[in-house]
């Protein structure tokens, strides 16, 4: 690997954990941050960048980095704003999972190829474990009449405050509503609806239910499905709930009630840590074609954001290397399916 690899959020979870892998592998690591005392507990030997996400911008564009890892949500604001500030040459790569931060990020496409850029959106968990294993199933095949892909996370709880980066993330996921691809077309849906009961192929059973997401994206990107859904566990298990999530997502869009939500989510504390509530996380799919066969497939993983970690550091160490393309990707539609085993998982295909 040459230059710098910038990680911004790099006091957060995923940001920390990236820059010891990225540091253990021996590339040049830049820590960037609104806390300089805290970047320095991060990593005591790396220089470090300290300022809101404008002025680290404001750097890099003049610094021109090879790579740049936003682990800044909410990433509807963050990564086009990021993406935008890379010059020509400094890739760029994020954990999103907000569809409206995909939708955005891919419309630069043009733009990143013709500065010799590659933006890769999305190379976390859920997006990674579920387009890796549809692409498995889709190879040397007819294009698909339906696709169903599920992100069934098993994630360990740190004590501390939820943070204002992942509240917003949530918050701009309600406000995002619920979408699937019917007829071709992203079309509004029912945030919570196509519902399904699962048993992983450990036997653990889990509901998850339809989304906005960067999985809804990715599996139509992946597959050119005339009818998608993008299903995950994070939905509310609760009918109930699940029902009441449209309301939720209206009353949202009412004036100051967002930001209101964001500052109130970001103070919510857990005092004590959580062990993941399962052995495993899975990405499944599930795939139909014209001639009426079904194929069904799995991808395992431990911890959900160790494979994030993973995930990302994989993806930036490539685009370090030169291996990328210009273009706005997601990571698998850009490296194969084979970067999820690098970042730590297996394929399980039942079908």
């Amino acid at each position: 690997m040459t230059g710098e690899i910038w990680v911004l959020g790099a006091t957060g979870r995923v940001g920390r954990e990236a820059v010891e892998r990225l540091q253990q592998a021996g590339a040049e690591v830049v820590v960037a941050g609104r806390d300089r005392e805290r970047l320095t507990q991060v990593s005591p030997d790396a220089r470090a960048v300290t300022g809101s996400l404008d002025e680290v911008c404001a750097r890099l564009a003049t610094e021109a980095p090879t790579v740049v890892i936003n682990t800044v949500g909410p990433f509807a604001v963050t990564a086009p704003q990021v993406a935008r500030a890379c010059p020509p040459g400094t890739h760029y790569v994020d954990v999103a999972n907000e569809l409206s931060a995909f939708e955005l990020l891919h419309g630069m496409d043009r733009e990143a190829a013709a500065t010799g850029r590659t933006l890769v959106s999305g190379a976390g968990f859920g997006v990674l474990a579920t387009e890796s294993i549809l692409l498995r199933l889709l190879a040397v095949e007819e294009k698909p009449s339906r696709v169903r892909v599920d992100a069934v996370a098993s994630v360990a709880i740190e004590p501390g405050a939820l943070g204002e980066a992942l509240a917003a993330t949530i918050v701009h996921a309600l406000l995002d509503g619920g979408r699937e691809v019917r007829q071709g077309r992203m079309v509004r849906a029912r945030a919570g609806g196509a519902a399904e009961r699962l048993t992983t192929p450990d036997g653990d059973v889990v509901t998850t239910a339809s989304l906005s997401s960067g999985e809804l994206f990715a599996a139509w990107q992946a597959s050119g499905a005339p009818s998608v859904i993008g299903a995950s566990a994070l939905a509310p298990a609760n009918p109930a709930v699940r029902a009441a999530l449209p309301a939720i997502g209206g009353v949202l869009r009412l004036p100051g009630l967002a930001g209101f939500a964001t500052r109130r989510l970001a103070r919510i504390t857990t005092t004590t840590a959580k062990e993941r509530p399962r052995r495993s996380s899975w990405g499944r799919a599930r795939v139909e074609w014209p001639s009426g066969r079904v194929r069904e497939g799995w991808l395992r993983t431990g911890e959900g954001m160790t494979f994030t970690v993973g995930a990302v550091t994989e993806v930036a160490q490539r685009l370090a290397k030169g291996e990328g393309r210009p273009g706005a990707f997601t990571p698998a539609r850009l490296f194969g399916p084979e970067v999820a085993l690098a970042a730590g998982a297996e394929f399980v295909v039942t079908d």
